[in-house]
C-alpha cells in the first residue's frame, strides 16, 4: 500500500486488519481515525488534496459480518461492506429493490463496483451519490456503531436525515457505519432509477432520480422521489411526492408534477451541466416514470 503523500511511516499508523467491529470502533475512539473499506473514493480524494487522513487508517475490509446481505420478510439488511457487485449479483435483492440494482449497474466500472461499498457511498456524503438515491426512496435507515465503555453501542437514523452538506453527515468521528436496512414493499410497486452522464456509467451523475411507489388502479401511493446532484445533499422531493400521492396518473398530473419538481430542486451550474439542463433532466426522468404508469 502506498502511504498518503507527505506522511512518513513514523507519522502514520496502519491497521492492517481490524478483526472485529469492537476493534474498529476502539481504533476510532479518539476521533482521529479514517475507515478504509474499498477505498475507491478515499484514495482519489487524497491524491487530489480533497481529503487528508487522520494519523490512524483502519482497514475493515476483512470484517465478514459487514459484508452480508440479509433478506427477511420484515427487513432487508445490507452490511456496510457490501459492494456494488454484491448488490448487482443478488437476484433476490434485485427483485425486492430493482432501483437499487439498476443504480449498482450504472455505478462506475466493473473494477470499481468490485470494491466500492454501500457504506462508503453514504460515508462519502456526495450530493451525487448514486446508490444512496434508491435507498432514500426505500426509507432506509443507517446503523452506526461506537464504543461505549467496553461495549459496542449502536443507533439507527433515517437515511434521509443522514446528510448535512456536501461531504458532511451526522456521523460522529468515533462512529462506524455498520449497515443500511429497509423494509420490503408489499404488492405491486413502481421502482425506477435514472442517471445521466456522458456515458451510461463511469461518470459522476449530472442528475440522478429514483422513484418508488405502490401502484393500484392507475394511482400511486406511498410515493418516494429522490434525486442526486440537484441540491447540496441527496434530496427527497417531498412536495412533488405529496402532489402525486393517491392521484390518478394522467397527462395533467404529469405536467403539474414535473413543474413542481423543477421548482423544488436547487441545482447549480458547473462544468458538467447548467442548472437549466439539470432541471430539464429531472423533469424528463419523472415524466418518463409517470408516463409508463399511465
Amino acid at each position: 500500500m502506498t502511504l498518503p503523500q507527505n506522511q512518513s511511516p513514523a507519522e502514520f499508523e496502519y491497521y492492517v486488519n481490524a478483526t472485529s467491529i469492537e476493534e474498529a470502533c476502539r481504533a476510532l475512539g479518539d476521533g482521529t481515525g479514517t475507515i478504509l473499506a474499498g477505498g475507491s473514493d478515499l484514495w482519489v480524494q487524497k491524491d487530489e488534496g480533497v481529503k487528508t487522513f487522520g494519523p490512524r487508517l483502519i482497514n475493515i475490509s476483512r470484517l465478514e459480518e459487514l459484508a452480508e446481505i440479509s433478506i427477511g420478510n420484515d427487513q432487508v439488511r445490507l452490511g456496510a461492506r457490501v459492494t456494488m457487485t454484491d448488490i448487482l449479483c443478488n437476484n433476490e435483492l434485485g427483485k425486492i429493490a430493482p432501483g437499487l440494482a439498476e443504480a449498482a449497474n450504472r455505478f462506475a466500472s466493473s473494477q470499481i463496483r468490485n470494491v466500492a461499498t454501500i457504506g462508503g457511498n453514504f460515508a462519502n456524503a456526495s450530493p451525487a451519490a448514486d446508490a444512496v438515491i434508491p435507498l432514500l426512496c426505500l426509507d432506509a435507515e443507517i446503523e452506526l456503531a461506537r464504543l461505549d465503555g467496553n461495549a459496542v453501542a449502536t443507533r439507527s437514523i433515517p437515511a434521509v436525515d443522514f446528510f448535512t452538506g456536501p461531504g458532511k453527515s451526522v456521523r460522529a468521528a468515533d462512529e462506524l457505519i455498520t449497515a443500511i436496512s429497509f423494509k420490503p414493499r408489499d404488492g405491486k410497486s413502481l421502482a425506477r432509477f435514472f442517471k445521466s452522464g456522458p456515458r451510461p456509467a463511469l461518470e459522476i451523475s449530472i442528475v440522478s432520480l429514483g422513484i418508488v411507489a405502490d401502484i393500484s388502479d392507475g394511482k400511486l401511493s406511498n410515493v418516494r422521489i429522490a434525486l442526486g446532484a440537484v441540491a447540496p445533499i441527496p434530496f427527497r422531493a417531498r412536495k412533488t411526492e405529496a402532489l402525486i400521492e393517491g392521484q390518478k396518473i394522467d397527462d395533467n398530473l404529469i405536467a403539474a408534477a414535473t413543474d413542481y419538481l423543477a421548482e423544488e430542486i436547487s441545482p447549480i451550474g458547473d462544468v458538467r451541466g447548467s442548472a437549466w439542463y439539470r432541471r430539464h433532466l429531472a423533469r424528463t426522468y419523472l415524466q418518463e416514470a409517470l408516463t409508463n404508469v399511465a
